[in-house]
This record gives structure tokens, C-alpha cells and sequence, in this order.
């Protein structure tokens, strides 16, 4: 590989877990300069022989490069870490895990230290880091000059998606995906708990889960549609009231297979609420409207 350092955006990482030290590898590997510092220093030192400088501290580390991206364990850690460090001039990236009110304080915190900040949301596991084609990316936020002067950087370990000045929305876009993540988890656990025992191959019921998820896959851009539009009867295919009637056999079935309902009971649960609150006018509507019930500044249009 030609060595074109000169050219290339240089850089601090701080954190070397399993995600860090993808990010430093990806990094190296595309030729940026990158100062790297770890408490478990054995980490750190690692990644000398692929052309990272090791810092022996964090404030070190700090002081190498303009640009300085976090990757700790936790928003605590980052005021164990940079604890007394000179921060005025740098510019923070935050790809440490956490809540949306986290990253509005933290950047604060960087701001009343002199420092400018975007917070970060890594939509891929270690794997897919530095592999364009698998399809990871990262959600940022925050100071909008930040991320466009360290763009090209940003996107050298994955795709690199701007959702908004609110240093917060980069943390809520990702609970918002992982959250809807776990529900479809739960819903394919409780189909395969259903045929266990049965003479029904897990691998034979896989494709036709995968198949009919995927046909179900309408319900994101609907369900948008209407919260936007709070139209939640034109068009309407399969109403509330005929869904909630039809989720007596699901659960029936659960009992029948042995198969605790715990996971899919809650969502059930949900649209009799909705239904319950009026049937005459929300029997008509799709399920969307049972996201109402949800959060209080959700109101019935």
C-alpha cells in the first residue's frame, strides 16, 4: 500500500473494545494517521504494528489531533476519561452508546469546555465495520460544521447519515431502529416456541418467516404515513376490530402449544385498549392507531 499519511485526515480514538478497535483498524487500513489510547494498554499497543501512534494518556491523546472520536464503555466514562483534559479547540465525536438525553448534555459539557461536538449512533455490528457492502452505518448529530469538515473521515469505517443539529436525534434513531429490532426478535421467538415439539423443522419455517416478514414490511412506510397525515381510516385493509376478534387464536394456540404469550400479549393487549376506548370509530381504523396509546403527546386526530 502506498503510504499517503500526508494526505489523509489525522485523527485520536479513544476506546479500544471490540467496536474501537474495528474503527482504529478500518482507519489505519484506509491510511489515516490515528493516536490511539486505551485503559487496558495492551490493546492499544496492539495496533502500533498496523501504524497507531500510542498515547500514554487520554489528555495525551487529546493534544495529538484536532479531530477526536470516543468510543468508551459508557457516558460515564467519558468524564472518567477526559476528567481535567484540555478540550478547547478540539472537535468530539461521540460514538460512545447512549440516550438521546445523554448526548444533549454531553454536548453541553463539550461546549462549556470549548470544544465543538457531534454525537454518534453505529447502526453495525464490529463485523461490518470497514465493509461497504454489508451495510453498516452511523447516525450523527449535533454541530452540522463538525460533520461536514470530517465527513470524508466519518465515512471511511461506514456509512455516515446527518439526522439534525439536536445533538440528540442521532441516539434516537438508533433506540428508535434497535427498539423495533427486538420487537420483530420477540415476535420470531414466539413463532419458532410455537412448533417446538412439533414435526415442524425450525429450518423449514425460516423461509417462510423471512418471506412474510418481508411482505409485511409495508407496515413502516403506512404506519409513517399516518402519524404524519393522522389519517388512520382511508384505505384501511385489515381493521382494528377484525385484528383484535383474530387475536383470540394466537393466544388460544399459545396456551394449546404449552407457549407462553409474554412476548406478543403486550402488543395484543394494546389494540383492545385502543378499540375498547371506542369501537364504533376506531374499529374501522388499521392498527397505527394503537401507537397512540403509547406516549400522551400522541393524540387521536
Amino acid at each position: 500500500m502506498t503510504d499517503n499519511h500526508t494526505t489523509k485526515h489525522p485523527l485520536t480514538l479513544l476506546g479500544l473494545g471490540d467496536m474501537g478497535t474495528a474503527l482504529a483498524r478500518t482507519w489505519l487500513a484506509a491510511g489515516h494517521p490515528l493516536t490511539v489510547w486505551n485503559r487496558t494498554a495492551a490493546k492499544a499497543e496492539a495496533l502500533a504494528a498496523d501504524g497507531a501512534t500510542v498515547a500514554a494518556d487520554p489528555a495525551g491523546a487529546v493534544a495529538a489531533n484536532g479531530l477526536v472520536v470516543l468510543c468508551l464503555l459508557d457516558d460515564a466514562s467519558i468524564d472518567s476519561v477526559l476528567k481535567d483534559v484540555d478540550l478547547s479547540g478540539r472537535d468530539l465525536v461521540n460514538l460512545t452508546t447512549g440516550t438521546p438525553a445523554e448526548g444533549r448534555a454531553r454536548a453541553a459539557w463539550a461546549a462549556e469546555r470549548g470544544a465543538r461536538f457531534v454525537d454518534g449512533g453505529i447502526m453495525a455490528t464490529p463485523t461490518m465495520i470497514g465493509v461497504p457492502d454489508a451495510g453498516g452505518y452511523v447516525f450523527y448529530s449535533g454541530s452540522r460544521t463538525l460533520f461536514d469538515t470530517h465527513r470524508t473521515a466519518l465515512e471511511v469505517p461506514a456509512g455516515a447519515r446527518f439526522v439534525g443539529e439536536d445533538p440528540g436525534h442521532a441516539a434516537l434513531h438508533d433506540v428508535a431502529l434497535l427498539s423495533a429490532m427486538y420487537g420483530m426478535f420477540a415476535g420470531i421467538s414466539h413463532a419458532y416456541a410455537l412448533i417446538e415439539g412439533e414435526d415442524i423443522a425450525p429450518n423449514d419455517l425460516a423461509p417462510l418467516l423471512s418471506e412474510w416478514l418481508g411482505a409485511m414490511g409495508f407496515f413502516v412506510g403506512n404506519a409513517g404515513e399516518r402519524l404524519t397525515s393522522r389519517n388512520l381510516t382511508t384505505g384501511v385493509v385489515s381493521n382494528l376490530a377484525m385484528q383484535v376478534a383474530a387475536s383470540g387464536t394466537l393466544l388460544r394456540t399459545a396456551a394449546e402449544q404449552g407457549v407462553s404469550a409474554e412476548l406478543i400479549a403486550p402488543y395484543l393487549e394494546l389494540m383492545r385498549r385502543r378499540l375498547d376506548a371506542d369501537p364504533a370509530a376506531h374499529g374501522v381504523e388499521d392498527t397505527v392507531g394503537a401507537i397512540t396509546l403509547l406516549r400522551s403527546g400522541l393524540r387521536t386526530p
